[in-house]
């Protein structure tokens, strides 16, 4: 007889595992291994997560989903953190709790059907963020709550002005506004986004201006159709406190970066403005600086200025690293 595995514990959880059969369901091990039966662990692969969202996509009851996830964080295989009244969780990523959740997760067999419905639900309430997240008329009023536009732009200008850039990545280029900001210093450049209506509007912008060294693209910012070693600048304008997985977003950006190139983040500094998150779609209340540090130790990029501008609402923070 198979004993179940004891999730507080996560080491004996991991050296618990035997082979799992190719032919095995969802259902036979989780009826084997009972800490995984309705275990919300899978659904984490994509990024962050509310108790909200999985009970939503898990058809349970908040407590039920609320005890997974305190036997989860006690084993050390997610994370939490609070923000405002919200409270996101993620699959661990660091030291010897991201080993063992890597090997863990590979133990899952997405191909159930019964996995796949919760898939399918997920993606679900992943359009009903994007739907929310669609302020097309209104993008650039957004990103001016905080500091006026001109002085952002004006300062990168000002700090990419010796830079040689042959490519361009413009993440989360919204109406193309970068796009069109650094069209006379670029030789290629590219914008990305998720949402149609968006690019629409970008294209549109990018013609009306008679630009033709730009263009825009349908993409994710965690899975970018670009070559290694291919781009010498990457700008994330106000789009992080979007994104599920922000680490994962800096991960694949170090990727394609050149040696040398230069990542650019725009983004809040922490605040308490739920309005944002309930109205427009915000993900994350702003960014530490202690935060944004360590994405760049992990992802090997060297941060070399940093700059606060102070706005009425909100206060912006710029990072520029380079790939060492």
């Amino acid at each position: 007889k198979v004993e179940p595995i004891e999730v507080r514990s996560p080491l004996a959880t991991l050296a618990s595992l035997p082979p799992r059969p190719s032919n095995a369901t969802a259902r036979q091990w989780q009826q084997q291994f009972p800490a995984f039966e309705n275990n919300p662990a899978p659904l984490f692969k994509g990024g962050e997560l509310t108790v909200t969202e999985l009970a939503t996509i898990m058809r349970q009851s908040q407590p039920r989903i609320s005890r997974h996830l305190r036997l989860l964080c006690e084993a050390g295989l997610l994370e939490r953190h609070r923000e405002g009244t919200w409270i996101f969780y993620r699959l661990a990523d660091l030291g010897e709790q991201a080993d063992l959740v890597n090997s863990i997760m590979n133990y899952i067999p997405y191909q159930d059907q019964i996995l796949q419905h919760d898939q399918k639900r997920l993606e679900e309430v992943k359009k009903t963020r994007d739907l929310k997240a669609e302020n097309a008329a209104n993008w650039d009023k957004i990103r001016s709550l905080d500091v006026p536009e001109r002085q952002v732009e004006d300062y990168l200008l000002e700090i990419t002005n010796n830079l040689e850039i042959e490519t361009l990545l413009d993440v989360g280029t919204g109406t193309g506004r970068m796009l069109k900001l650094f069209s006379p210093y670029t030789k290629q450049g590219i914008g990305i986004d998720l949402s149609h209506e968006m690019l629409g509007i970008a294209r549109s912008h990018l013609e009306n201006n008679a630009i033709t060294n730009m263009q825009i693209r349908h993409g994710d910012m965690y899975d970018l159709a670009l070559m290694d070693s291919s781009m010498d600048l990457v700008l994330f304008h106000q789009v992080l406190h979007f994104a599920d997985d922000p680490l994962a977003a800096i991960r694949e950006t170090a990727r394609i970066l050149r040696p040398d190139g230069i990542v650019i983040v725009i983004d809040f500094l922490p605040h308490k403005n739920e309005k944002l998150r309930e109205e427009h779609a915000h993900r994350r209340l702003g960014f530490s600086e202690e935060e944004i540090n360590e994405w760049c130790r992990i992802t090997d990029l060297k941060i070399t200025t940093t700059k606060v501008m102070r706005g009425k609402e909100l206060d912006l923070f710029i990072w520029v690293a380079t790939k060492k």
